[in-house]
């Protein structure tokens, strides 16, 4: 019997992700997690054939903790379900280490298939991100200014364009205030930007932040 553990800090999602599955042959046994703490230990304690995890887990990023699943089990198919269509975040998700990536407001039908597929060794995209991430990959020379941000430093820069200071995100991703300001200034300067008003602004405009 196949054992799905499901990412997510809404307790609604899981139960949909659930029910999926139900009146499927060989129904499949679930793990559930709300938090990153309890995913990294429900997959350092248990063998699973698949994680679907969302990419936005509460304050925590889900790309931060898909590359901690995948360096504690390298192997383990993850698709990532989320909100997010922008082919930035599909694209950072597959070069972190996700075997496929499908949006929230998918049929039930496409998430079946979706989680059937990198369970037996396949990748997936969902169809609402496949045109414009390919078109990306091929090498279009316009890309948007937060590309040249690294992983760590688009997370702070969706951070700051959610209200959260300094402080703040220092606490929520364990790194000291200094070493925010630090990220923040590299973010400005490779942007071309010198306030949180402008970064906030750039960042719902292409949609990074809800």
């Amino acid at each position: 019997m196949k054992k799905i553990l499901i990412v997510d800090d809404h307790e609604v999602l899981r139960e949909g992700v659930k029910r999926v599955f139900d009146k499927q042959p060989d129904t499949p046994t679930f793990g559930e997690a709300s938090t990153e703490q309890e995913a990294l230990r429900l997959v350092r304690e248990q063998d699973w054939d698949v994680v679907v995890l969302d990419i936005s887990l509460g304050d925590r990023s889900g790309l931060e903790v898909l590359k901690e699943l995948k360096q504690i089990r390298p192997r383990l198919p993850v698709l990532i379900l989320t909100m997010h269509s922008g082919e930035q975040f599909a694209r950072r998700a597959f070069k972190a280490g996700a075997s496929g990536y499908i949006t929230k407001d998918s049929p039930r039908g496409e998430l079946l298939n979706a989680v059937n597929k990198v369970m037996s060794g396949g990748r997936y995209v969902s169809a609402a991100v496949a045109e414009n991430l390919i078109f990306d990959l091929e090498g279009a020379t316009d890309r948007p200014l937060h590309e040249v941000l690294s992983d760590r430093e688009f997370e702070v820069l969706r951070l700051i364009a959610s209200g959260k200071t300094v402080s703040e995100i220092a606490g929520m991703l364990s790194l000291s205030d200094s070493t925010i300001s630090t990220y923040r200034a590299r973010i400005l300067e490779k942007m071309g930007m010198k306030t949180n008003a402008e970064l906030t602004h750039y960042a719902i405009q292409k949609k990074l932040v809800a």
